[in-house]
């Protein structure tokens, strides 16, 4: 098989960012990962198989995708009624999430309010290419290109090696968000084709990373020195979340952590990326229940403080305000 017709399990495209590396850029998100972050905004990134989204204030109950689906995953059953936007009492429509999706989309395509949707979509290296290079005059005039996320872009690591030689092929500038929890080898075969990494720190203490991730966080700082030492470009990038790994004493502990880095011309700082709410509503679509209860945003003098403290390092810091 041709390297251009691997396939990949990709659940978005988005174009035309401008805070996933230098430029305007593609970014390519990949399905499936390894963390389970309390906080993450993408839910339907989080398990490698197809996954029905359900927008049930769209759903008019008419049962097209029932018929049409070919292992059951549609119904409809009698429950507590509601009143539907045609103020027709009957049975509701429900999405059996203990049958596994097929990806056939035929629920998507019948659905006459748009209220069903299939994240995930299996893509050869061509198709992916073909998406990418269609903004390239940007990429040109910017400074942009191309960046792989998730989910997480190491779990499917041939094809992330390959498209990026492509990407490099092409002249394009590329670049991957990763939680670095990935072996080093594979991470090594990425890095050779990567012109940027945007490397997350979650929580520099192991135990509470273990708390608020699910996985332990020595594996990810030594792929980061590694990485560091071997002369990649990196810049980390720490999410922010109120009451969670804001703390003074745990971001300056993080600094501190880093400092051993700044000599390095290829360690290019951090980004302090603040909590928000996006996302959430794709919990409900799922079937999944959202983490965090309570509203852990920053009012702007908040950030403001924040930026104030990280002032007397010798590497730059920047908090990313959308």
């Amino acid at each position: 098989m041709s390297s251009l017709e691997r396939k990949a399990r990709i659940f978005n495209v988005q174009k035309y960012s401008i805070y996933d590396g230098p430029g305007v850029r593609t970014l390519i998100f990949f399905k499936g990962c390894p963390l389970r972050c309390k906080w993450c905004s993408n839910p339907e990134g989080l398990q490698r198989k197809y996954q029905v989204m359900f927008q049930e204030d769209l759903c008019i109950d008419c049962g097209k995708c029932v018929s049409e689906c070919p292992v059951r995953i549609h119904d409809l059953q009698n429950g507590e009624d509601r009143l539907s936007e045609t103020e027709r009492l009957g049975p509701r429509h429900q999405v059996n999430r203990g049958v596994d999706c097929i990806g056939c989309r035929k629920c998507e395509k019948v659905c006459p309010r748009k209220a069903l949707s299939i994240a995930g979509s299996d893509k050869t290296i061509s198709e992916v290419l073909e998406i990418i290079q269609q903004d390239m005059l940007f990429y040109l005039s910017s400074g942009g290109g191309v960046t792989l996320g998730g989910g997480e872009v190491t779990a499917q690591p041939e094809f992330a090696a390959n498209l990026l030689t492509e990407c490099r092929r092409l002249g394009i500038h590329t670049a991957i968000e990763t939680s670095g929890y990935v072996k080093q080898d594979a991470l090594l075969m990425i890095a050779q084709f990567t012109d940027l990494f945007l490397y997350d720190i979650k929580h520099i203490d192991s135990d509470r990373h273990y708390e608020l991730t699910g996985v332990r966080n020595e594996q990810i700082l030594e792929n980061l020195r590694e990485l560091i030492r071997r002369g990649f470009n990196v810049r980390v990038r720490m999410p922010l979340i109120k009451g969670l790994n804001d703390r003074e004493e745990t971001i300056a502990r993080t600094m501190e952590f880093l400092q051993s880095f700044k000599h390095y011309k290829n360690f290019r700082g951090v980004d302090l990326l603040p909590y928000h709410k996006l996302g959430i509503n794709k919990y409900k679509q799922l079937d999944m229940i959202y983490p965090i209860s309570d509203d852990l945003s920053f009012k702007d003098e908040e950030l403001s403080r924040i930026e104030e403290s990280l002032r007397g390092y010798d590497f730059q810091v920047e908090v990313i305000r959308h």
